[in-house]
């Protein structure tokens, strides 16, 4: 069995700085602030641990990458956070994981 290297994370738009680097670029940290905003104003005992778990399981895929499945658009992987309605659309390159958008599954994303 062999286990892979941890991966560094890196913004979409931006290479590798350094490996604690923040674990969404800036496009899946909008979308998560979207979701926390969007909780807070319509169901506010919601929003904190929602984000949490959302960013929880983001935080796995640093340790494993292709845990998701293939995704729609090439070079992508999908992590459904079931059973939270959201999706996480993300790369694996060989040295990083980047995180590309977290969609509600009600969303026309694909």
């Amino acid at each position: 069995m062999t286990l892979s290297k941890k991966k560094k994370w890196t913004p979409a738009s931006k290479p590798c700085s350094s490996p604690n680097a923040h674990p969404l670029d800036v496009p899946a940290a909008d979308d998560l602030q979207n979701i926390k905003d969007y909780l807070q104003r319509n169901h506010p005992h919601f929003s904190e641990p929602t984000v949490r778990a959302i960013y929880q399981r983001v935080r796995l895929l640093k340790t494993l990458p292709n845990q998701g499945r293939p995704g729609h658009r090439s070079g992508t992987r999908e992590l459904a956070l079931a059973p939270l309605p959201y999706v996480v659309v993300y790369s694996v390159k060989a040295d990083a994981v980047e995180i590309l958008h977290i969609y509600h599954g009600a969303q026309d994303w694909r």
